[in-house]
């Protein structure tokens, strides 16, 4: 690969904030260069919905983070959620053609254009191809199975689609601002793999992103993704929760939920109250703690359980033996990890970013965009062999998102 420095854009456009980062990528090393953020108008539930209110809030985003960056961004990749995203799974098989029976490119090549082929309905159109991995004679190979021998090769991909009109909608977002989409990323491909490490996807672990107005989740199994999903439901839904059942305006129920709410209930004295600002002007008031826990952690209860329903037979405590990792700006929330583990029936911790991201982007916030931001670096890698650092994250790019 040549040395021509790349300016790689990772840009999420969520319900509540627009993230951008800006990558500076040499072909060897990765700096995070620049970093903009604006509150999201025109988004609701992931999905643009008013498109100049997104292209606005988007763009200035964008120049905020190249004006910090003091360079103009070259491609992006874009972070895709929302309910209109579903996945199906389909596999394929072949005999192996050669005499001796060892496994050549063309076989490998010929069973997964066949697992990749199914039609979508009209109006949809593929976001990821995520490959599980091959087995031979029945066999799990945790690699290529190219110049093994066997008899027969076998390959599944879980395929996740969406809207076309969604997808245009996010992509246009972009492109005004004369910016070309790279590809687009599942959110939850993209903070899944921050929050996880090889072991962890080796063994089984559950990643759930919990945003403002959608939980993004994958689950991995023998090293590789294996199913995914989307829900149209987040933190604002405990926000308007609490807004119904304290009747409270959006902001004051945003605030208690912020200071005062759990996913599990854990104050004891039902009588006990809390100040809404505790600055005792006009308007201030009081309202019991329990009554605040107990809205904000059924809300979390249901979630979590929706996420477990969808998963179905694809998750067991057998096969997630690295537990459930949460992250997204809800997964803040106090005892959403012990709420987790009760429902999951395994351990479940907050995730963490890898240990090479600095102090400031730590926040689990910032997780699908430094996801995003690696996901690009990956795609540049592919098209050489660059050098790479010992133990930083260069070194792991291709077991961190090889999923095609």
């Amino acid at each position: 690969m040549s040395s021509k420095t790349t300016f790689i854009g990772a840009v999420e456009i969520g319900t509540s904030k627009i993230s951008v980062l800006i990558g500076e990528y040499t072909g060897r090393e990765l700096a995070i260069i620049g970093r903009g953020e604006c509150m999201s108008r025109g988004v609701i539930k992931g999905m643009v919905v008013d498109y100049k209110a997104a292209s606005d809030c988007t763009h200035s985003a964008l120049e905020q983070a190249e004006r910090d960056a003091g360079e103009r961004i070259d491609v992006v990749f874009l972070a895709q959620t929302g309910g209109h995203l579903e996945g199906f799974y389909n596999e394929a098989a072949v005999n192996v053609k050669a005499s001796d029976n060892m496994i050549d490119a063309s076989d490998v090549r010929t069973v997964c254009e066949l697992a990749k082929a199914k039609e979508l309905p009209a109006g949809r159109m593929v976001v990821h191809h995520i490959r599980r991995p091959f087995r031979v004679d029945g066999r799990l190979i945790p690699g290529s199975p190219e110049h093994l021998v066997g008899q027969r090769l076998e390959v599944g991909y879980w395929n996740v689609h969406g809207q076309e009109q969604r997808l245009a909608d996010n992509i246009h977002v972009i492109r005004g601002f004369n910016l070309e989409v790279r590809e687009l990323v599942l959110s939850g491909l993209a903070s899944g793999h921050m929050v996880t490490n090889l072991e962890e996807r080796q063994h089984g672990i559950l990643a759930i992103d919990i945003g403002a107005g959608t939980t993004d989740f994958v689950l991995y199994r023998d090293g590789a993704p294996h199913t995914t999903g989307v829900l149209p439901v987040g933190g604002t839904h405990l926000t308007n929760d609490l807004c119904i059942g304290l009747r409270l305006t959006e902001g004051q129920a945003e605030k208690l939920k912020l200071r005062y709410g759990r996913a599990n209930v854990q104050v004891k004295d039902r009588a006990h109250k809390v100040w809404l600002d505790g600055n005792f002007a006009i308007g201030d008031r009081q309202f019991p703690q329990f009554a605040i826990e107990q809205i904000t952690a059924a809300r979390t209860w249901e979630l979590l359980e929706v996420v477990k329903k969808k998963l179905g037979n694809s998750f067991s405590p057998e096969t997630c033996a690295a537990g459930v990792v949460l992250t997204g700006g809800t997964a803040k929330l106090p005892g959403i990890a012990e709420t987790a583990a009760k429902i999951f029936g395994v351990p479940a911790h907050l995730g963490e970013a890898p240990a090479w991201v600095g102090e400031n982007m730590r926040d689990p916030i910032y997780h699908t965009a430094l996801g995003l931001l690696y996901y690009g670096v990956s795609a540049q890698g592919d098209k050489g062999a660059p050098a790479r650092r010992s133990g930083g994250f260069l070194s792991n790019m291709k077991r961190l998102f090889a999923t095609t």
